[in-house]
């Protein structure tokens, strides 16, 4: 009887685990259970009046905040001073920036499904749908990515003034500066569209519209920058580019060693003007070589404090007319081929006045958090629609190519080794897809989603180029040799570019995603590490005080339900009831909750030391990232309207991430202090590692959606250009495939008609006249044949050349 009224004990503290009751009632918990014990067991009552006394001293000291505050809260607060690493100026306005989203619930250990999925379904206005439709595709039939990137090296003029005349600088300007003023969703849209027809278009477009100074001037300008400034970006009428990296610094750009000094100068007719003199090296700055404006990032300095206060002003960003004395600019770099504009500027004594700088005077100090706050947004846009574009154009043409494309007398895609290839590129495209859309949202609700924008900017790219990887391996020859028909190989080339950009991934994975991750979303850290900061040190224990015990009681919480919905596989989980979908929530929300305790050890395991372990941030970050991704998977699926046909899609991106996350927390259970790793293991993983990654069923239904036209293939690859003219390659692949699908039943005639000898001659053409001679096939069947193996030949042959120059 004591036994079973010591596990209904057990049981109902664990039930209570969910709710997140506090350390008080955990307690008292612990009290009740005491007592039951001991009216069911032979303890003495001696012992029982000891334990009943430390129980009650320790209930008295946390029950009582004056105690509680004396003799827990201060001697923590001291060594948590002591233990906390030490973060520079620049790291502080990092961990500042942005605002807390989706990634917050993840944190949490519980997140709110029903909130992600009352998030508005993506949607583009009628304005917005029509420049999709007509200038976006008018655009992309002008490119010709051959011509661009191996005879100009550049854009040709007309589509230079095109881009200008119909407003693709001015997407993110308001229309009262004669912008086009489009949502965030639109923005990804047109990037992603224009990314399947030429990367370096889309570089070119997005760049004006990213990080550089429209942005900067929408949110920080003064009226009077922007008055004089968004209409002519807006037009055409200026160039912008931003140039933040430089030589000597590159992902640490807190180190910039570019200057201005504060002085007083003359500029033009007028004398003796407040402003700054200006000394900078910058390079990778795209659209540089053209830019009529720059942005410019570099630390300011006040030597004779003629703006008053510190000599030390900090970063801070300004414009700069590229026809300012002192200003170089106009060579190029060449970034593996690609051809949108890129290249070094380097200022010498360039001076300016002081109206120069991005937002005034008041904004003199504040660049490095206007450019981290102005990342985030940007990171979640750009470069994940403009890899999702990419990513989309190859899941299309190589479902297309493997079903086209025969050997041994069969589609290679019917082949097992291809039939892997294709179910991670679809796999990959219906996941980054969706993140892209969802991401999008954020920055149209008005979140500054920093730590999403990392995680999506990390798995795009890096999914992006495992994608591309694959789809060479799937053409084959056909990749490898460049030319105007090869639609994949520029982007197989380029593909380290966007790995690089805007943080670079090694550095994203290893310190941004959970390194910022971890301050900005957990519930209590941040309020932990404000408190060792307050100088009123009441104000600062009574801070210190809510969130620790705070910590406690969620640290406490998400180790029982770690447990529980470990040991019921998650079962008990309350989420949406979706028929098709409830038990991936199960799934996600018991990883969650592991996450949110894993979290809690590494930070105490390493404390300040954790920046060092990029191993671990590393691990940790990939478990928050697969987490976020397969949000995202799931709210694509409920957008969507559930279709049946695409569960394979769904199952196999987030079985995919369900077995990622299982990986990388035994990766970081394997290397903790052995006091830590063997009861976290049985907290996380009480029976062990039972996830596998998609089966080959999955594969193969992938690679089927993949290989035939069908609404489930369209929504996968929507918002590509599809060329339909069969001279162009990928038009003449879409045309291939309907053709091998039309003729399969003639092909079946004709290979019957070989095996009963009725069919002499080998070569196809000579073969297919003869069996309409014979009457094996009619003549309508025939033309068909013939026309067949016509759209086959132009698909798999490549480009030659006379000479390569």
């Amino acid at each position: 009887m004591s036994l079973v009224m010591i596990v209904m004990v057990l049981l109902v503290c664990l039930g209570l685990a969910i709710f997140r009751i506090s350390v008080q009632s955990w307690l008292l918990a612990a009290l009740v259970l005491v007592f039951i014990v001991a009216s069911a067991s032979r303890i003495s009552p001696a012992a029982l009046q000891i334990i009943y006394f430390v129980l009650g001293t320790i209930i008295a000291v946390i029950g009582v905040p004056q105690l509680r505050r004396r003799l827990v809260s201060g001697p923590m607060l001291r060594l948590f001073r002591k233990l906390l690493p030490p973060i520079s100026a620049t790291e502080q306005v990092a961990l500042d920036a942005g605002t807390v989203w989706w990634e917050g619930d993840l944190f949490n250990g519980l997140p709110d499904w029903d909130k992600l999925l009352a998030i508005p379904k993506p949607e583009l206005s009628p304005a917005e749908q029509s420049f999709l439709d007509k200038q976006v595709t008018q655009l992309c039939s002008m490119l010709d990515d051959w011509d661009i990137t191996h005879q100009r090296r550049d854009l040709p003029p007309e589509v230079w003034q095109f881009l200008k005349d119909q407003g693709f600088f001015s997407l993110i300007i308001p229309k009262e500066y004669g912008g086009l003023q489009f949502s965030a969703q639109a923005h990804s849209a047109i990037i992603a569209k224009v990314a399947s027809r030429s990367w370096s278009a889309a570089v070119t477009v997005m760049v004006p519209n990213s990080l550089g100074p429209a942005e900067l001037l929408l949110h920080y300008g003064t009226d009077e920058q922007k008055q004089k400034y968004l209409r002519r970006l807006a037009t055409g009428k200026e160039i912008p580019c931003f140039a933040l990296t430089g030589p000597f610094a590159g992902s640490d750009a807190g180190a910039i060693p570019d200057t201005g000094v504060v002085c007083r100068a003359n500029f033009g007719k007028q004398k003796n003007v407040l402003g700054i003199r200006l000394n900078w090296e910058k390079r990778y700055i795209t659209l540089a070589p053209v830019a009529t404006l720059l942005g410019l990032a570099f630390k300011l300095y006040d030597p004779e404090k003629l703006l008053g206060g510190e000599v030390d002003r900090g970063i801070t960003l300004a414009l700069i007319p590229t026809d300012t004395p002192g200003v170089e600019i106009g060579r190029r770099h060449n970034p593996l081929d690609a051809a949108f504009l890129n290249g070094p500027t380097v200022g010498r004594d360039v001076f300016i006045p002081l109206e120069q700088v991005i937002g005034g005077v008041d904004r003199v100090g504040q660049g490095w958090r206007m450019l981290m706050e102005c990342l985030a947004a940007g990171r979640a846009i750009s470069l994940p629609a403009s890899a999702t574009g990419g990513m989309k154009l190859a899941a299309r043409t190589s479902g297309a190519y493997a079903r086209v494309r025969k050997q041994f007398k069969l589609p290679i895609g019917k082949f097992e080794g291809i039939e892997e290839a294709l179910a991670r590129i679809a796999g990959h495209t219906y996941m980054i897809d969706s993140a892209r859309q969802l991401t999008a949202s954020a920055v149209d609700l008005g979140e500054k989603p920093s730590v999403v924008s990392a995680i999506v900017k990390y798995h795009a790219t890096e999914r992006g180029r495992s994608v591309i990887n694959d789809a060479m391996d799937v053409h084959g020859g056909k990749g490898i040799c460049l030319g105007p028909n090869n639609y994949l190989g520029r982007s197989y080339q380029q593909a380290p570019i966007a790995i690089t950009v805007e943080g670079a991934n090694i550095l994203t994975r290893s310190l941004m995603i959970f390194g910022q991750g971890v301050v900005r979303s957990h519930p209590y850290v941040l309020k932990e590490m404000s408190a060792t900061h307050l100088s009123d040190p009441e104000r600062a224990l009574n801070y210190f005080d809510l969130a620790l015990f705070g910590h406690i009681s969620f640290a406490l919480s998400n180790a029982a339900r770690s447990f529980l919905f470990g040991l019921t596989d998650g079962w008990i989980v309350p989420v949406p009831r979706r028929r098709e979908t409830f038990r991936y929530f199960q799934k996600l929300t018991r990883f969650s909750s592991a996450f949110a305790l894993m979290s809690d050890v590494v930070m105490l395991a390493f404390g300040g030391g954790l920046k060092r372990h990029e191993k671990i941030s590393g691990r940790m970050g990939d478990v928050l990232s697969q987490l976020y991704l397969a949000s995202a998977a799931l709210k694509r699926f409920e957008d969507d309207g559930r279709p049946a046909e695409d569960m394979p899609l769904l199952d196999w991106a987030v079985s995919d991430a369900l077995y990622r996350i299982q990986q990388a927390l035994d990766g970081v259970l394997a290397n903790l202090p052995l006091y830590l790793r063997w009861p976290l293991r049985a907290l996380v993983f009480p029976y062990g590692l039972r996830l596998r990654p998609p089966s080959d069923m999955s594969t193969h239904q992938l690679a089927i959606l993949l290989m035939q036209p069908g609404a489930v293939r369209d929504r996968l690859t929507a918002g590509i250009y599809l060329p339909q003219d069969e001279q162009e390659a990928v038009g003449a692949l879409e045309a291939a495939l309907e053709s091998a699908l039309r003729c399969e039943a003639a092909y079946a005639t004709l290979e019957s008609a070989m095996r009963e000898g009725k069919l002499t001659l080998h070569q196809e053409l000579e073969r297919i006249q003869e069996a309409q001679e014979k009457g094996v096939i009619s003549a309508e069947e025939g033309a068909m044949l013939e026309r067949d193996y016509a759209l086959r030949r132009k698909v798999i042959m490549v480009d030659d050349f006379a000479t390569l120059n």
